[in-house]
Parts: C-alpha cells; structure tokens; sequence
C-alpha cells in the first residue's frame, strides 16, 4: 500500500533541492546568445542531461551506500547536516542564480550543460538528498523506484517551467525569483531537521516514541 504523505514529502523535498524556479534566470542567462528556435531544445537537452545524472547518482549511491556497509542512521545523520549547511546558503547567501549566472560567464558556450543541466538542475544537494531518500532497510529496491519516479515527475515540472521561463520571469521578476528560493530553503532546512531526528532515532540516540514528534532519551 502506497504512504502518500511519504510521496509527499519525497516530492516536496527534490522540488526544493531541484528548485526549478531557481533555474529560471540561469535558463534565461545560458539562452541569450542562442537564438529562440533552438531554446526549447536546449532545455530539453539540459532536463535529458540533468535526468541522467541523477539517475545515474540514484543508483551508484545505494550500491556504494550498501558496498560500505555504512549504518542508514549516520548516514542520515550528516546528510541532514550536510543539506541544513545548504539550505542556509539558500536563505542567507547568495542566490542560486547569482552563483551560476556568475559561473556561467566562464563558460558561456556550454550553456546547456553547465551550468543549467550541472549544477543547477542536478545540483549536489539534489544528489545527496535523492541517497537520503533511498535509504529503506524494508524494501529498497521499491524505495528506490518511487524515488525515481517523484525525480521523473519534478524533472517534468522543470522541464515546463523551463520551456515557459521568458513568460513566468517577465511576471515574477527577479525579486519573485529570491523570494521563493529563500522559501523553499526554509523548507529544505526543516527536512534537513526531520533527517537528522530519523536518523538518531535509528542510532537509538532518540526515540520517536509518537508520530506528533515527541521524543524520548533512552536511559544510559
């Protein structure tokens, strides 16, 4: 039986770290010396190219996770401290599109793959989240099928975003751009949290003793 809210929470969590609104300006800035019949194509090619590495990533890490024969609750554990550091570079740093629009003047003429497919689309913090993510004792192989299907489904959505952007940046503007990627890294830092919780509960650190989210120290 499916867990929606667990689909939820997997689809919340690779929108934010994918952050399709985010790419906006970096889509805009790849594509200005690129004339207009070809922008849909290296947006098609840039998602193609983002889906593959991501993919890929899906599936290396649970082999190399599984090949080290790491415990899910360390591993847990410094993911959530490692995308929380990420998510505060969200809030408080420079913007997503700032840092890649000012990496992409280096290499203005690889626009499609860098850095709109890597690493705005198939950033770090989207490799690292979709491990998280994969990560079931129970059942990973079904784990990692979901996973990959809430990736398909948000790649879609950027893929749409994308093929729309001259239209939906002319009516947010760039203020509407730092805003919502100053959101979703509130959110992203929450998940962070909720991470790191899972995952000292699974070192037996804390106890979730119930789903409102109290916690229990176990007893030296």
């Amino acid at each position: 039986m499916l867990d929606w809210s667990t689909l939820l929470r997997e689809f919340v969590t690779l929108f934010v770290v994918i952050d399709p609104i985010g790419t906006l300006p970096v889509f805009l800035f790849a594509t200005a010396g690129v004339p207009v019949a070809l922008h849909r194509r290296m947006a098609l090619r840039a998602v193609l190219v983002a889906t593959l590495v991501l993919l890929g990533f899906l599936i290396a890490g649970q082999l190399v996770f599984e090949a080290l024969g790491l415990r899910l609750g360390s591993f847990q554990v410094a993911g959530g401290l490692i995308l929380f550091l990420f998510a505060l570079t969200m809030i408080f740093g420079d913007t997503k599109p700032a840092r890649e629009i000012e990496e992409a003047e280096r290499d203005h003429m690889a626009g499609a793959v860098f850095p709109l497919a890597m690493p705005s689309i198939a950033s770090p913090g989207a490799m690292l989240a979709i491990v998280i993510l994969t990560e079931n004792d129970s059942n990973p192989v079904a784990e990692q099928v979901l996973t990959a299907v809430m990736l398909l489904l948000v790649l879609l959505i950027t893929l749409g975003i994308l093929m729309a952007a001259p239209r939906i940046h002319r009516l947010i503007g760039a203020t509407g751009v730092s805003v919502i990627s100053r959101i979703m890294g509130i959110l992203l830092a929450t998940v962070a949290v909720d991470a790191v919780l899972g995952g000292l509960d699974a070192l037996g650190v804390l106890t979730l003793s119930d789903p409102s989210g109290s916690l229990d120290i176990p007893a030296d």
